[in-house]
């Protein structure tokens, strides 16, 4: 008996809405500037696509094309990587990841931050957490660590003049900003999405979560103390700081030597 999610009707169904996300009548230029792309990717023996593959490659074609030429060809490609590979290297999840992390934000935080929640000092982002589970206001700032802070304002500058709401994150449809403020599932599939890009195993084991826990196991790995993982994710209890403390592949390396001196 056939696997109900393998069958070839399935499979049908799902190519012919795949097909019909492109535009009817330029979608053989679509398909065209896309199998371009995946055999220059081939001789290139490239198997992750990211903003930097792109780069290179339309920097190859910048000699063959006009600017306007060029534009339209990158948007047909990253429109096909979105739709055949369920590829999207937006800004969006880049963005997340780098304020769920540098804040160990809960997910329902990251959906409902601002942009009057973060200010943009020159050298570094101040960002207010003004809502929390525990009532307790918080406050984090972001470094210019591997161009953050460029990513950040490219991300904002992006965002449509007629936008009524201030939600920060909003969705990305056919690689163009919307008005609609991105909800909290899709935001909690941000580590899933980074995991699949990455090629990690497990993909559906990294929840929205995982931000919050990356942030506390990066500091306690660190080193740093009980009190200021408390602090930095407003935690109330000092057992769930102890617990990443614990865990720490730093400290149980550090015991490791100390027991084997």
């Amino acid at each position: 008996m056939n696997n109900y999610c393998e069958s070839e009707e399935i499979v049908e169904a799902a190519n012919i809405a795949i097909s019909n996300l492109l535009p009817t009548k330029s979608r053989s230029l679509y398909d065209i500037a896309y199998n371009r792309f995946k055999k220059w990717c081939a001789e290139k023996n490239v198997q992750v696509y990211s903003e930097n593959v792109l780069l290179a490659y339309f920097s190859e074609n910048a000699k063959n094309y006009k600017s306007s030429t060029l534009w339209a060809q990158y948007s047909m490609v990253k429109s096909c990587l979105i739709i055949y590979d369920n590829i999207d290297i937006s800004k969006f999840s880049k963005v997340g990841l780098i304020l769920g992390i540098a804040g160990a934000c809960r997910t329902d935080e990251l959906v409902n931050l601002t942009v009057d929640d973060i200010e943009d000092v020159g050298s570094s982002l101040i960002v207010k957490i003004p809502n929390t589970k525990t009532k307790i206001p918080r406050i984090f700032v972001v470094t210019d660590v591997g161009n953050m802070l460029e990513l950040f304002r490219k991300y904002l500058s992006l965002r449509p003049p007629h936008v009524k709401h201030k939600r920060l994150f909003l969705y990305y449809k056919a690689g163009k900003c919307s008005s609609q403020p991105v909800g909290k599932n899709t935001m909690g599939k941000i580590p899933s999405v980074v995991a699949s890009y990455l090629k990690l195993p497990d993909v559906a084991c990294y929840t929205g979560h995982c931000l919050r826990r990356s942030s506390a196991t990066l500091l306690a790995d660190a080193g740093v103390d009980i009190t200021t993982i408390k602090r930095h994710a407003g935690w109330k209890s000092t057992t769930v700081a102890e617990g990443y403390v614990e865990n720490s592949i730093e400290n149980k390396t550090k015991i490791a030597n100390q027991v084997l001196v």
